[in-house]
C-alpha cells in the first residue's frame, strides 16, 4: 500500500464506479453500429478502444486501488502498460506487412 496509511474507499464510491463503467459498457454498445460508411472500421475501432480506455482506467484506479498508490507502484504500473502498447503496435506492423505482401502475390 502507500506510505501514508491504508486506505478505505467508501462502499457507494463502488457502486458510483460500477455504474459508470455499466454505462459505459452501453455507450459501447449503442455507439458501434451508428457509424456507417467507408471508415467504419476505423471508427469503430477508435471508439471502442477510446471507450475501453476509460474503463480500464477506472478499473485500474478504483478496484485495483492504484489512486492511492506511491508512485514507484504507478510507474512500474504504467510500464507494464507501455510495453503492452508496444507489443501491440509491433504486432500491428507485422500484421499490416503480411496483408500487403499477400495481395500482391494474389494478384
Amino acid at each position: 500500500m502507500s506510505d501514508s496509511g491504508h486506505h478505505i474507499t467508501p462502499f457507494k464510491t463502488y457502486i458510483i464506479v460500477y455504474g459508470v463503467l455499466l454505462c459505459f459498457t452501453v455507450l459501447t454498445v449503442v455507439v458501434a453500429p451508428s457509424v456507417t460508411g467507408v471508415e467504419r472500421n476505423l471508427m469503430n475501432t477508435l471508439l471502442a478502444m477510446g471507450i475501453a480506455t476509460v474503463k480500464a482506467s477506472l478499473v485500474i484506479l478504483w478496484f485495483m486501488h492504484q489512486k492511492y498508490e506511491n508512485n514507484f507502484n504507478r510507474i512500474v504500473f504504467g510500464a507494464g502498460f507501455f510495453f503492452l502498447i508496444v507489443l501491440v503496435f509491433f504486432s500491428a506492423l507485422d500484421i499490416f506487412s503480411r496483408y500487403n505482401m499477400i495481395n500482391e502475390f494474389g494478384k
